[in-house]
């Protein structure tokens, strides 16, 4: 749910002054009604994140959204992901939250849990040395409180609870199903000892393909083996007629999500700022970092090209887009795609006939892979 209006490249914070609230109206409602009508056109799930102080998404609260959706779709998963479960106050309340959208939506949430962005720690006041230990602590108990069948005292290093016994319980059984979006070495390793889905954002299908790759490894010293389901690449697409329309429709839109709002968010100071002061580990830094360039410069420096040819987007006609989202299985060996089919500056027509032409001519070919 991006704002489509900056006029300049800026750094996160994005200043408010720029958000017109009549036109924001218009917006909501046209991205409510673009995952109202991918409900209608047969996709599995409708996906919604977390994000603050920014242009890049309108939506710093994906329960709100979700709620909003329970009533408005009749069959696609809610897919919240996901709820920045450190910068909440009270874990306790998203428990309660997710659990009254999953009895409402006749058992359709799916959960995803993240860290959030480290600038955000800023905008919560909240050290981002804690950003692991409060995330770990809060999954652990949200877990408990779906789970736990009577009342439960909870003791932990940031959160006391007395008499836990949330009304009502999910409806899915034990609970709404789990996914984690990793990138650092500590956070897939997480996902991968608790046999949980991952994903990874904006990155090249080879970057990808390493980190669900020590995913396994980290699965297999586990004891364990992860099926396809358990990876979930994140791509932009967009379908035309041919592959010149295609990019001529499309580009532009790429352009501004890359340059206007993902690079405004790694240029920010105070990303670097809560970097310095422990948002990641060594360790961490040092998986992220290895001979990678620098996010915020790759994407300032986007090109229709590189980004295709490296697999980050996906744009053509309907024999391409399917032709690569082929690639991209056997590449990845994932079993579920995540598709943007809005982003940055696109309007509401061409999201609205990307997403009609993508189900017509492409989705069911993808559901029979």
């Amino acid at each position: 749910m991006p704002w489509p209006h900056l006029k300049q490249e800026l750094a996160w914070p994005y200043p408010n002054k720029l958000f017109e609230p009549k036109e924001g109206e218009k917006l909501y409602n046209d991205y409510i009604n673009q995952m109202t009508l991918a409900d209608e056109l047969g996709f599995d799930a409708v996906c919604f994140n977390e994000h603050h102080f920014t242009a890049y998404g309108l939506m710093p609260s994906p329960n709100l959204i979700a709620a909003i959706m329970a009533g408005r779709t009749m069959k696609a998963k809610l897919a919240i992901f996901g709820n920045a479960i450190p910068l909440r106050g009270q874990p306790l309340r998203v428990a309660e939250e997710i659990a009254m959208i999953d009895v409402i939506s006749g058992g359709r949430v799916i959960c995803g849990f993240v860290r959030g962005i480290p600038s955000e720690y800023f905008a919560y006041n909240i050290s981002p040395g804690e950003s692991r230990a409060r995330f770990e602590e809060a999954w652990d108990f949200i877990v408990k409180a779906w789970t736990e069948e009577e009342p439960f005292d909870w003791d932990g290093k940031f959160w006391k609870y007395k008499n836990v016994s949330i009304w009502p319980r999910p409806l899915q059984k034990p609970h709404p199903p789990l996914w984690m979006p990793a990138e650092s070495a500590e956070s897939i390793e997480f996902a991968a000892t608790r046999r949980v889905p991952t994903s990874r954002v904006y990155v090249s299908t080879a970057d990808m393909k390493e980190g669900f790759n020590y995913y396994r490894d980290v699965a297999q010293k586990n004891g364990w083996t992860p099926t396809p389901d358990h990876f979930m690449p994140l791509r932009h697409i967009y379908v035309a007629e041919t592959m010149e329309q295609a990019r001529r429709e499309s580009e532009k839109h790429l352009e501004y999500f890359y340059k206007y709002l993902v690079s405004g968010t790694y240029r920010s100071p105070i990303r670097q700022m809560a970097e310095a002061q422990g948002y990641r580990s060594e360790k961490s830094y040092a998986y992220t970092t290895r001979a990678r360039p620098d996010k915020a410069q790759r994407y300032n420096d986007f090109t229709f090209e590189s980004f295709q040819k490296e697999g980050d987007i996906i744009v053509g006609d309907p024999s391409y887009v399917l032709d690569e989202i082929k690639h991209q299985q056997r590449e990845l060996g994932c079993g579920t795609i995540l598709g943007l089919f809005q982003f940055g500056s696109m309007p509401n027509d061409l999201v609205e006939k990307n997403t009609r032409l993508f189900a017509e001519q492409v989705l069911p070919k993808v559901k029979n892979l």
